[in-house]
């Protein structure tokens, strides 16, 4: 299937790829389904989530372990029974890319949780106290 995407133009995609959102993205809940596109230029802990509805609509989305060895966050069972109960849940945080990757941000406190097995995904807002603008390029000093 071809899609028209923001950042990389025409490409062919996986229908099979498609995540499919339970709990939209916060601030863009007409919006359900996206896939993940990577650029072989940059590290592979970076992915873009592309809106199959909307070709402008795409964010940038880091790895957990760009910034923390420690991060497991605690899915709420109302989530895991929209994700379907597999415990081998993928999170990705999402980047606010600024002038410089210095002055970039990600958000520790709503990831995007996905369960691989069904292509079933969700952002979540986590009850720790964990930040919504943590550097992107400096490492957590504390325990998540």
């Amino acid at each position: 299937m071809k899609i028209q995407t923001r950042d990389f133009g025409e490409v062919e995609i996986n229908e099979g790829n498609i995540l499919t959102f339970q709990s939209p993205i916060f601030g863009f809940e007409n919006y359900t389904r996206y896939v993940f596109l990577t650029d072989d230029s940059i590290s592979e802990d970076f992915v873009w989530l592309q809106s199959l509805e909307n070709p402008d609509l795409c964010f940038i989305l880091a790895n957990p372990e760009l910034v923390t060895d420690q991060y497991c966050p605690e899915i709420p069972q109302a989530v895991q029974q929209q994700l379907g109960e597999e415990h081998n849940y993928m999170c990705w945080l999402m980047v606010v890319l600024k002038d410089t990757l210095q002055n970039s941000t990600i958000n520790l406190k709503s990831p995007v949780v996905i369960n691989p097995e069904n292509k079933r995904a969700a952002q979540i807002i986590l009850d720790a106290p964990l930040p919504v603008r943590h550097p992107l390029m400096q490492r957590w000093k504390g325990a998540l």
